[in-house]
């Protein structure tokens, strides 16, 4: 089909949302004069064969958690018409599962602005059946988002369509113009607020989780504090300061990771600044999360586990290594400390869960919890006994 024939042959509404160019500048105007934010852009994520699993990270993350998106729907055709909390939490959360683009759209009682390619394959690419579902969706005036390696934006016939269609395609992961990159200069030793990386031992683990379960409990506490996304996931959520760090030239990783936590030392004037981790430092695959210990210099790290995992992602030859290694190794790499363990209770029941968290307790001398299955408080209470400089702030506070 050419681009023509498959842009004309669903009727197209005119591009909305944050990612069409805006008429009027960054609000809409009222009849009085007075600046109004748009609402928030509704969007349907396509996870086809991969939610609730590894490769389905990106849509795990958007249906927990979005500030970007209004997530009305996610299409998985292997969990045709569930509730997507049902199946990642057991909770229902009214965001429907459903089996193809035609059967989203019918959903919602208008088009939708956007389709999330909500998936996270080990090779970054998109396949042929992916593509005819964003040719689809750009055909149906949808704008993209896409956190692929393989920049949608610069593929010829996805590009052509777009530009006939007048939608936006955003590449989350395309990095900023070499000539605007930064060098690490030292910068971050001046920044005021404690900094907290959230690291782990594999990829897809529930660092980004974690993170945001942390910086959403110690902001509900009173202690200011802003998230640093280092991923495209949480970029797509809305982290307002972020970098996607494995798409950034290794020379300029560390200074681009330290451009964006000065600018929110700066702009936000936060108590804490908690930087999302990536990969893990142990990994032979990734090298991100040595960028992000030594581009951020934490003064502490929470380190995610998951102890029913039997090999690393993708890697079935390559045992998961213990925790009390993982530490080891990041506190001999930087200058920090490991101040609490988190889990990934995937595979676990209840039963395990709480026995592997007095056993790691134990064996550990960490205080350990689970940031989706234990109360939020005890990630603050984590915290706040590493630095209880904090919890002295609170108080002054107060008073």
């Amino acid at each position: 089909m050419d681009i023509e024939d498959r842009a004309l042959q669903t009727k197209r509404p005119n591009a909305r949302g944050a990612q069409a160019p805006p008429a009027h500048g960054p609000y809409l105007a009222t009849r009085f004069g007075a600046p109004v934010v748009p609402p928030t852009p509704a969007a349907i994520i396509y996870c086809e064969g991969n939610f609730a699993g590894i490769d389905g990270k990106t849509a795990n993350g958007l249906v927990r958690h979005s500030q970007a998106y209004r997530i009305v729907s996610v299409i998985d055709s292997t969990h045709n018409g569930r509730d997507s909390g049902e199946i990642l939490d057991n909770a229902r959360n009214g965001i429907p599962v459903l089996g193809d683009i035609q059967a989203a759209i019918a959903h919602e009682p208008t088009i939708p602005d956007t389709l999330i390619y909500g998936m996270a394959p080990s090779d970054g690419k998109l396949s042929a059946e992916d593509r005819g579902v964003v040719l689809d969706a750009i055909a149906l005036g949808m704008n993209i988002v896409s956190g692929l390696h393989e920049y949608l934006g610069d593929d010829p016939e996805i590009a052509a369509v777009a530009a006939f269609g007048n939608v936006t395609i955003r590449d989350i992961r395309k990095p900023r113009p070499g000539k605007d990159m930064r060098l690490f200069d030292g910068s971050v030793a001046d920044v005021a607020a404690i900094r907290i990386a959230v690291l782990g031992t594999d990829c897809a683990i529930g660092k980004r989780t974690t993170a945001t379960v942390l910086t959403n409990a110690l902001n509900a506490a009173g202690i200011r504090t802003v998230l640093i996304g280092t991923g495209q996931t949480g970029l797509m959520q809305g982290a307002k300061y972020g970098v996607a760090m494995d798409a950034v030239p290794p020379q300029f990783c560390c200074g681009e990771l330290e451009r964006v936590i000065l600018a929110a030392s700066r702009d936000e004037r936060p108590e804490v600044i908690v930087i999302e981790g990536q990969g893990a430092l142990s990994h032979p695959a990734f090298c991100t999360s040595a960028f992000i210990l030594r581009g951020s210099q934490p003064q502490a790290v929470i380190l995610q586990h998951a102890p029913a995992r039997a090999h690393r992602c993708d890697f079935p030859g390559m045992a998961m290594p213990d925790p009390a290694q993982e530490i080891a190794l990041i506190e001999a790499f930087a200058d920090t400390r490991v101040i609490g363990v988190t889990i990934n209770h995937e595979d676990m029941t209840e039963a395990d869960l709480d026995a592997t968290i007095m056993r790691c307790r134990r064996d550990l001398a960490l205080p350990v919890s689970d940031a989706l299955a234990r109360p939020a408080a005890d990630l603050v209470a984590m915290v706040l006994a590493a630095c209880p400089g904090l919890r002295e702030n609170r108080v002054l506070a107060v008073q």
